[in-house]
């Protein structure tokens, strides 16, 4: 089959940023030969499958190091035109105080050619515009007038790579940017799992002291996903939606991108389908819906994404909704994935039309996850934004480790879905607990009354994916963080009860895939039975109670007390590090150490 020119001479001509005329057909009579359906990337490799390269592409062109990718070899077969003239010397930058280890090679490489860049269009110093969502730390809230907490869940993980980004570079995050909840949920806690894709929930609690406030507890809350097994696996229909401006003309950004893509590739089935799309001045098709086992196709079609000229987001989204619905199936995973760094300046930007149309594109069974890149203008408001409205995930991809986590095996707890509209709702009981507070979550709490309307939208959860939530309570009797009030008839009782009963009642509301009615589970929260509080919780909570220390203490929380600093939750998540094959927990010890030393923030 052959292509289309992807974009109009004149388009070309203004930018040279993108690929691709297609390769010409063979001349009529010509004897047919089988097309090698994977394979080393070359131009001639491409050419035999209708893709044209600008150039060779070499495995050292591109070379990434931890946080730090630099290129190597010739950068194109065209002059580079002069460079303009050098900007102000910027202020030194702190060395990372932590060392990353050094990326090792995937399994299949495939380098990125680099961006062919017309002078008009060559990149320019570019000015700290991140945006993050405006989230306050959740209130303390007396159970007397606000016993029911209700939430979506969340399984992003963009906020921890975030912020070690900040921090690999000696920069404190902006506190915004901190997420609670999103560190917390970036670790595995070894959860009781679910034997059944009907119930596919197990829910685990557990009732400890709070480390940093004497005489207050934290309620741990658990959910484990069940895990499909490879036969239950369904179809996938992935579009990439990949921006190609001139904002992604840079090493972490679409040179990163495109690894992470090719990562995708390899897990890729004989039965998936994936279509690659662009966007910039204006939008394309590299490649239609092709089936996964064409893996050369798919990779050339990446390989020959360059980057130039503004951001037509929205008519991006336009463009890749029409790709998914060629392929869209009932029976398949259908699915967007948005490669970009969040910088939208042409067409629509507003990001609340954004969500509705994403929101009524999810209505039609097409999901859209959000996978963000680079540093200065990362636009980390509109990606959770259009995540949350399109029922996908928001992850930040800081290097090539990551996107190796990401699109490696576990990959397939985004890609395949066990459930949606999950909820959590959790009720205290006024005779064990006069106050709580909720840590993180902020962007994700539901009204009460939303809990049982299933027309109300809330986060969708993959193949084994866990959500972990903490509440600091405070008992009857204990130290109250709200003033007594005025009036008798105002003011909390004295509690009572069964001093080891109930402390509260959890349940978790969702929908099976395709499903239009919610499911329910219900679990009682009790300390009955539970080791008594002078002995240690067990691992997992000491663990998640270290990373939500870190993340109150970071992002400046007003309930946590002066006194418990990074010495405190240092000696916390050693002391709970355990089983840590992967070295998850290592870094992140690493990563309070270089906390204690950050500068404190001097600019906006």
């Amino acid at each position: 089959m052959t292509h289309s020119p992807l974009k109009s001479a004149t388009v070309v001509a203004m930018s040279a940023l993108m690929i691709m005329g297609a390769a010409p057909p063979p001349p009529a009579g010509a004897p047919q030969r089988r097309l090698a359906r994977d394979g080393e990337v070359s131009v001639a490799a491409c050419r035999e499958v209708g893709i044209t390269l600008q150039r060779e592409v070499a495995q050292s062109d591109v070379v990434v190091t931890g946080t730090r990718m630099r290129r190597t070899g010739p950068q194109s077969s065209m002059p580079m035109p002069p460079p303009p003239p050098p900007p102000p010397t910027p202020p030194p930058v702190a060395p990372s105080p932590i060392p990353r280890l050094e990326a090792r090679a995937a399994t299949t490489q495939y380098a990125v050619a680099p961006p062919v860049m017309h002078p008009s269009v060559a990149p320019r110093p570019t000015p700290d515009t991140e945006r993050y969502p405006d989230a306050t730390p959740n209130p303390v809230r007396r159970v007397a007038d606000e016993p029911v907490s209700t939430f979506s869940i969340d399984v992003d993980t963009a906020s921890y790579s975030n912020v070690r980004r900040f921090i690999d570079e000696g920069r404190a995050p902006p506190a915004d940017a901190v997420r609670v909840e999103e560190l917390i949920n970036y670790f595995d806690y070894g959860y009781d799992r679910p034997t059944s894709a009907s119930q596919p929930f197990a829910i685990t609690t557990v009732v400890a002291a709070a480390p940093w406030s004497p005489g207050r507890q934290i309620v741990h809350v658990g959910l484990q996903g069940y895990e499909l097994p490879a036969a239950q696996r369904r179809p996938l229909n992935l579009t990439f939606m990949v921006d190609v401006s001139g904002s992604m003309h840079s090493p972490d950004k679409l040179a990163l991108a495109q690894r992470s893509m090719n990562l995708i590739i390899d897990r890729l089935r004989p039965q998936d389908r994936v279509a690659v799309t662009y966007y910039a001045s204006d939008v394309g098709t590299a490649v239609g819906p092709t089936p996964g086992d064409q893996k050369l196709k798919l990779r050339c079609a990446v390989a020959a994404l360059n980057a130039g000229g503004s951001t037509a987001g929205a008519q991006g989204m336009v463009n890749a909704y029409q790709q998914a619905e060629a392929a869209f199936g009932a029976d398949k995973v259908n699915r967007i994935l948005m490669f970009t760094d969040g910088d939208f300046n042409v067409g629509v930007t507003e990001n609340q039309r954004l969500e509705d149309y994403v929101a009524a594109k999810r209505a039609t069974g097409i999901y859209l996850s959000v996978y963000g890149f680079g540093r200065g203008n990362y636009q980390d408001a509109r990606m959770q934004t259009i995540a949350q409205a399109g029922n996908g995930t928001a992850a930040y991809v800081d290097d090539l480790n990551e996107a190796r986590r990401l699109f490696g095996p576990m990959f397939d707890r985004g890609a395949f879905p066990i459930a949606d509209d999950v909820k959590i709702q959790v009720e205290f009981n006024p005779a064990r607990v006069s106050e709580y507070r909720l840590i993180g979550y902020e962007t994700r709490m539901l009204n009460e009354e939303d809990f049982n309307n299933d027309r109300v939208d809330a986060g969708e959860v993959g193949s084994g994916a866990s959500v972990t939530a903490l509440y600091e309570i405070t008992p009857v009797g204990g130290p109250s963080q709200i003033p007594e009030r005025r009036y008798d008839q105002n003011r909390i009782g004295v509690g009572g009860g069964d001093p080891n009963g109930e402390i509260g009642f959890v349940q978790v509301r969702y929908k099976l895939p395709g499903e239009a009615d919610s499911r329910l589970i219900q679990r009682v929260v009790s300390n009955s039975g539970q080791p008594a509080r002078s002995t240690q919780p067990p691992e997992s909570t000491r663990w998640a109670l270290a990373v939500a220390a870190f993340g109150q203490r970071l992002r400046g929380d007003p309930w946590m007390p002066a006194d418990y600093g990074w010495d405190q939750i240092l000696e916390q998540a050693q002391g709970a590090r355990g089983d840590d094959p992967y070295g998850d927990r290592a870094e992140f010890v690493q990563l309070v150490r270089a906390a204690q030393g950050l500068p404190a923030r001097t600019v906006p």
